[in-house]
């Protein structure tokens, strides 16, 4: 698939996972996608951690109510750390932002599907630090994001989009070419 096929075929998947697992090779390959993406002032606020071990996912899964991706195969942690570049400036939620859309295209290159979970777990009932304090994960970082990974076990639909008329213009807002 090339880069806009991809682009143009990614979905947001919320359905069942087949249990197959991923393979190491295919989760480096999605994490390598995430540290390569962009962030401001090359700070490099984000990093991941993927989890495939079977127990460890069930224990991450049990934290998660109501439930997202009960039978995804593995999941990667998005995590941020605050580090400004300069003055009062940080770009974290950007740098998070570019990395998990980047996994998100190598998740669908590679022949598997995914879902950005945020605010489902960055709530009131504060989720992401559940899940962190379950995996030891130092108070400097913050979990902001769970992509669960897998090979969809029901059909993927596409969503609508706006046209494009009406949410990209030439030089002017609402001219058309």
């Amino acid at each position: 698939m090339d880069t806009f096929d991809t682009i143009r075929n990614r979905t947001s998947y919320r359905g069942k996972y087949k249990s197959t697992p991923i393979p190491k090779t295919d989760l480096i390959k999605i994490l390598e996608a995430g540290i390569l993406a962009p962030s401001g002032c090359n700070k490099q606020t984000t990093s991941f951690i993927a989890v495939d071990d079977t127990e460890l996912l069930d224990e991450l899964k049990s934290l998660i109510i109501p439930p997202i991706a009960e039978t995804a195969p593995a999941f990667i942690l998005v995590l941020t750390q605050k580090i400004f570049a300069y003055r009062d400036k940080c770009f974290n939620i950007q740098d998070y932002s570019a990395a998990i859309e980047n996994m998100l295209l190598a998740i669908k290159a590679l022949g598997y599907e995914s879902c950005w979970y945020e605010g489902h777990i960055t709530d009131d009932d504060d989720i992401a630090g559940k899940i962190a304090k379950h995996m030891n994960i130092p108070d400097e970082y913050k979990v902001v994001c769970i992509l669960p990974v897998g090979k969809p076990d029901e059909e993927t639909r596409q969503t609508a989009k706006k046209p494009f008329e009406s949410r990209a213009w030439f030089n002017g807002f609402g001219k058309s070419m």
